[in-house]
C-alpha cells in the first residue's frame, strides 16, 4: 500500500495525476471517433503541428499551451478547408490534405526553432514534462477536457450517425463535414492536453491506442467510450507510479503503459477468436 500511495504525499505528484487524467478524458473520449473514422493520421498531424505555437510562445514568454492550441487551430482549419466536399470533387483526398498542412506546419515549426530557440530549450516540449505542470497549465487542461466532455455530450447521437455513415446523416439533415470540423477542433484541444503529458512526440499514442484498446474488448461506441477513458485512465496512474519509483521519463513510461493494455487486449481477442 505503502508503493501505491506514497507518490501522491507530493503536491506536484497530484498535479502531475490531475493534468494526466484530464489530458487522458479528452485523448479517451475522442480517440473513440478517432479510430471509429481512421483519422489516426489526424492525431500524428495534430500533435507535430503544435511545433510552431510551442516555439513563439516560449520564446515570446506565453503560455505553452495558448501557443500550442493556436498553431492546432490553424492546423485543424486547414485540414478542415482542405478536406471539404468542395476540395475532394477537385481532386484533393482526405490524406493528402492532412499530409500538406502536417509536413507545413512542422517544417516551419524547425525553421522557428532555428531562428530563436534550440532542440535543448525544447526538449521537453517534444518529450513532455508532466512532473512540472504549472497551475494555470492545470486550468487549461481540464477546461479543455470539459469542454470536449460537453460538446460530445451534447451532440453525441450526431457525431455517432456520422462516424458509422456520413451519406446517411446528409441525407437526414445532419450536416457531417460540419462535424467533421468540429471534431477536428476538439482533437486540437485534447492534442494541446497530451502536449503536455506526454510531448508533441508521444500525443497521438495517447489520443488512440486507448481507443484501439477498447475497440478490441467491444464494438459498441458506448461501451467503447468508457473502457478508452478507463484505459486512459489505467494508464496515467500506472504510469506516474513507475515513473515515480524507477525514475522513469513519464510521459513515456505513461504510453509504454497504453501499449502493455493494448497488447494484453489484443492477446485476449486472439484467444477468444482462436
Amino acid at each position: 500500500m505503502n508503493w501505491l500511495l506514497e507518490p501522491w504525499s507530493h503536491g506536484f505528484m497530484r498535479d502531475a495525476l490531475a493534468a494526466g487524467l484530464a489530458a487522458g478524458v479528452a485523448c479517451g473520449v475522442l480517440g473513440v471517433f478517432v479510430v471509429f473514422r481512421r483519422m489516426a493520421f489526424v492525431g500524428e498531424a495534430m500533435s507535430h503541428t503544435t511545433l510552431p505555437g510551442l516555439v513563439i510562445a516560449q520564446a515570446k514568454g506565453f503560455s505553452l499551451m495558448a501557443g500550442a492550441l493556436a498553431s492546432n487551430l490553424v492546423t485543424a482549419l486547414g485540414i478542415a478547408v482542405l478536406s471539404s466536399q468542395t476540395s475532394r470533387r477537385r481532386g484533393i483526398r482526405d490524406d493528402a490534405a492532412i499530409g500538406v498542412v502536417f509536413t507545413g506546419m512542422f517544417a516551419l515549426g524547425v525553421v522557428l526553432t532555428a531562428r530563436i530557440g534550440s532542440w535543448r530549450d525544447l526538449s521537453h516540449l517534444l518529450l513532455g514534462n508532466l512532473l512540472s505542470v504549472a497551475p494555470g497549465d492545470l486550468v487549461l487542461m481540464v477546461c479543455a477536457a470539459l469542454a470536449v466532455l460537453v460538446v460530445i455530450s451534447a451532440l453525441f447521437k450526431e457525431m455517432e450517425l456520422a462516424s458509422y455513415d456520413s451519406t446517411y446523416a446528409d441525407l437526414i439533415g445532419i450536416r457531417s463535414q460540419r462535424l467533421h470540423a468540429l471534431l477536428l477542433v476538439l482533437i486540437a484541444l485534447a492534442v494541446v492536453s497530451g502536449v503536455q503529458v506526454v510531448g508533441v512526440v508521444l500525443t497521438s499514442a495517447l489520443l488512440v491506442t486507448p481507443a484501439a484498446t477498447a475497440a478490441l474488448l467491444t464494438r459498441r461506441m458506448v461501451p467503447m467510450l468508457w473502457l478508452s477513458v478507463a484505459t486512459a485512465a489505467t494508464a496515467v496512474v500506472g504510469g506516474l507510479l513507475l515513473s515515480y519509483h524507477a525514475s522513469l521519463p513519464s510521459g513515456a513510461t505513461i504510453v509504454l503503459v497504453a501499449t502493455l493494455l493494448f497488447i494484453m487486449a489484443w492477446i485476449r481477442r486472439r484467444v477468444q477468436l482462436s
